[in-house]
């Protein structure tokens, strides 16, 4: 079997691991550049290439259409996408003989589109994973081909509950692999009335708003914790990223719960919600000016 694979990430690097001990043929991998803005804490799907001395490149979303006529002359029985962040236009799709399938970070159809995990730990979910599925012009609404889930503890932090989803990921290539080596998709619907879509977060969507929850605020925080952009708010006069919490307590009686922001106490710092419950504030610190 002959592939074309999409990647970047952690799950690129892992599921690329996987397809090649399983023996698949990687003609060519399509990766990003860092970039330089971003905190890249992640593993690196270039130098993985360039230690296996598999071709790759590193295109931007504009220069993708001119790759046709390479995988057209290629022509890959899979095209596999692992956290690669450009669409994929449908002329390239249709490269594949057998199929083109993508791997994304949650249970679909569920948590469509952007940063899943942010999201779900955004909504207090229990529960995520990873699914692969067959790629089309419509994002993430393909047939579903396999998935895997993962529980998502009431702290975990989307670092955290990302390494689970990673290794998820590989558990869902091992389950189709068998079958997609005898060029078989296993395929069954993907119900989209039943999920839900989200987009793209930027770093200022971690402002924390004071009138929410409590356990609103916890979630935030943990979504968006270091190394993400972190969750943040005003404390005399200088900007601070609140980077872990905990909704457990004990909470002193000396907080004001009528009055919703941070508190310190005895050298504890405290967040009031607007539904006047409490969050320590376990670490936090100034933001880079």
């Amino acid at each position: 079997m002959h592939a074309v694979v999409f990647a970047y990430h952690d799950v690129g690097v892992n599921c690329l691991k996987v397809l090649l001990a399983a023996g698949i043929q990687v003609d060519l991998v399509v990766t990003h550049q860092d970039d330089p803005n971003e905190n890249v804490w992640f593993g690196s799907v270039a130098n993985l290439c360039a230690e296996k001395n598999i071709p790759y490149i590193a295109p931007s979303a504009n220069e993708l259409v001119y790759l046709i006529p390479q995988l057209q002359s290629l022509a890959p029985d899979y095209i596999f996408s692992f956290y690669y962040r450009h669409m994929i236009a449908a002329e390239l799709l249709a490269c594949a003989k057998i199929a083109a399938l993508n791997m994304h970070g949650s249970l679909l159809p569920k948590y469509r589109g952007r940063a899943p995990v942010n999201w779900a730990i955004l909504h207090g979910e229990t529960q995520t994973g990873a699914t692969l599925h067959v790629m089309q012009a419509k994002p993430d609404a393909g047939d579903i081909v396999g998935q895997s889930s993962v529980q998502i503890g009431p702290d975990e932090n989307a670092t955290e509950v990302f390494a689970k989803v990673s290794e998820a990921a590989v558990q869902v290539i091992y389950q189709v692999l068998p079958e997609l080596m005898l060029g078989k998709v296993p395929k069954k619907p993907n119900e989209l009335e039943k999920g839900s879509y989200f987009g793209g977060r930027k770093p200022t969507d971690g402002k924390i708003h004071w009138n929410q929850t409590a356990n609103q605020i916890h979630n935030l925080v943990r979504a968006v914790a270091p190394p993400y952009p972190g969750a943040f708010t005003d404390w005399q006069g200088q900007q601070m990223i609140v980077a872990r919490t905990s909704l457990k307590g004990p909470f002193p009686v000396q907080l004001d719960l009528g009055t919703p922001g941070i508190q310190v106490v005895d050298n504890q710092v405290f967040g009031i919600g607007g539904d006047q419950k409490a969050v320590t504030i376990l670490e936090w610190f100034a933001a880079k000016q």
